[in-house]
Parts: C-alpha cells; sequence; structure tokens
C-alpha cells in the first residue's frame, strides 16, 4: 500500500468515526454534514479514471456502496417518517470494510448501488480544459432542478449566480456551488442543487451565470430560514474536493433584482453562530434575483 493511499484510508476513516459519533451524540447537523462530505470523496474515488489508483473495480464499487449507505444514514436523519430507514448500527458495520477495502473480498452486507455522480476531471487528470487555467469541461451538468409548478398567491424565486470574487480566483480547479435551504437547526428544506463547474475565470472572478430555482415557495419557507451558497473546488493532491468559502442570503434580503453578499470562512456555519469573513477586501458573491407570482 502506497503512503498516498494509506493516508486516504485513514482520512476516511476519521471522517467516518467523526460522523458516526456526532451521530451517536445526537449532534444531528454535525452527523449530516460529515456523512455527506465523506460520501462525496468516496463516490468521487469509485468513480475515479486515473491510473495511479490502487483500488481494483470491484473495490471501487464498494467504496461507491458505501457512499450510498452515507447518503441514506444523511436521509434518515432529515426525515421525519421512521419506517425502513438506514439506521446508525447499519452504518457502523461499515466501518471495518472501509479500514480494510484492500483485502475486503466478501459479499456487501446491504442491496443497496453506487449513487452516480457527475465526474470531475482537474485538468492534470486530461479531459475537457485540461492544460487550459482558464478552462473547465463542458459536459459537468452539475445537479440543477427545474423551476416548480406556479401555485395562485404563491411566489417562486431564480436566482442567477454571476460570479464570486475570490484573490486567488485563477487557481481553482473545476469549482462549482452546492445551493442548499436551511432552517436554523442546519435542516435542509429543500434538496440541494450543484451548479455546473464554473464558465471560466477572469482576474479575481469566477463565472457562473446560471439560475437556481428554489425549490420551495417563499410563503412556505420558515421563520429564520436561509439560502446557503458553498464555493467548492478540487485538490488534486489531496484527491478531494473541498469547501473554499460560503455565502447565505436571509428571508428579508429575497427581493427583486442584483444582490451581493459577503464571503465567510469554512467550515460553513448552517447556524450562523460563528462567522468569520473570508476577508477585509471587497469580495463578494453577485446574484440576481427574480419572483414569480400567481
Amino acid at each position: 500500500m502506497s503512503e498516498v493511499t494509506r493516508s486516504l484510508l485513514q482520512r476516511w476513516g476519521a471522517s467516518f468515526r467523526r460522523g458516526a459519533d456526532f451521530d451517536s451524540w445526537g449532534q444531528l447537523v454535525e452527523a449530516i454534514e460529515e456523512y455527506q462530505i465523506l460520501a462525496r470523496h468516496l463516490q468521487k474515488e469509485a468513480q475515479a479514471q486515473h491510473n495511479n489508483s490502487e483500488f481494483t473495480e470491484e473495490q471501487k464499487k464498494t467504496i461507491g456502496k458505501i457512499a450510498t449507505c452515507l447518503e441514506l444514514r444523511s436521509a434518515a436523519l432529515q426525515s421525519t417518517q421512521s419506517q425502513e430507514e438506514f439506521k446508525l448500527e447499519d452504518l457502523k458495520k461499515l466501518e471495518p470494510i472501509l479500514k480494510n477495502i484492500l483485502t475486503y473480498n466478501k459479499e456487501f452486507p446491504f442491496d443497496v448501488q453506487p449513487v452516480p455522480l457527475r465526474r470531475i476531471l482537474a485538468p492534470e487528470e486530461g479531459g475537457a480544459g485540461a492544460g487550459s487555467p482558464d478552462s473547465f469541461p463542458a459536459r459537468v451538468p452539475g445537479t440543477l432542478l427545474p423551476r416548480l409548478p406556479s401555485e395562485p398567491g404563491m411566489t417562486l424565486l431564480t436566482i442567477r449566480i454571476e460570479k464570486i470574487g475570490l484573490k486567488d480566483a485563477g487557481q481553482c480547479i473545476d469549482p462549482y456551488i452546492t445551493v442548499s435551504v436551511k432552517d436554523l437547526n442546519g435542516i435542509d428544506l429543500t434538496p440541494v442543487q450543484d451548479t455546473p463547474v464554473a464558465s471560466r475565470k477572469e482576474d479575481t472572478y469566477v463565472h457562473f451565470n446560471v439560475d437556481i430555482e428554489l425549490q420551495k415557495h417563499i410563503e412556505k419557507l420558515t421563520k429564520g430560514a436561509a439560502i446557503f451558497f458553498e464555493f467548492k473546488h478540487y485538490k488534486p493532491k489531496k484527491r478531494f474536493t473541498s469547501t473554499k468559502c460560503f455565502a447565505f442570503m436571509e428571508m428579508d434580503e429575497i427581493k427583486p433584482g442584483p444582490i451581493v453578499i459577503e464571503l465567510y470562512k469554512k467550515p460553513t456555519d448552517f447556524k450562523r453562530k460563528k462567522l468569520q469573513l473570508l476577508t477585509k477586501k471587497p469580495l463578494y458573491l453577485h446574484l440576481h434575483q427574480t419572483l414569480h407570482k400567481e
């Protein structure tokens, strides 16, 4: 086993234990976040095409299935329905499998399938955009959802993500933004959406120019809800996607027209209690809002 793979397995194991600990302590928001982060890393490795991977195709399938189970547990923690949910004791059975993934050769204990994840190519891995620091793979679709059907007296919101200002914008590989709507406890109120990889970089800006359709009528959002924007990018040396910073918009900021919102340091604080600005420089997330009302 190479040092890189050993380090990777250790990081996965530590993340798995953190999530399970949060889960057992009843810190559900933290558990959900840890599970989702690890699931994304595992999905990425399961679908990686690079030649230096020490994992066989069968091992990648198992890694992908563990990611699916993490997603199932995360969904169970956010659900109000208790039937057929994926339990913590079930999830804990997977820790030794992940730890010993290079030698594991038994049947997977749960009937699940790897979840498809959009492939993200770093320039040094080849593919569209390779060799050009200002271009990105055009085929990465993201997970954007269509606008909801209109209802009489109800308002829908379209948010156009125009650009984000960062001092090291040119160094970000395959950047995209994850958009979520959370209540005051950090629980999702709508499905989470990922933008496609950014369209271009220019000076201190990463440009997206993409529309996000909020998956709930404004009037149905709970008091204190906020819309979060997490800026993420790929780190080829560590072989995973990392959150660089985040921004959020509260309900009183929902109004037609352009808006710029401040950027905060990671980790994403969905409860909005310990916020630290990313920079003192005038760099922001630039959005444009459109309201639709019947």
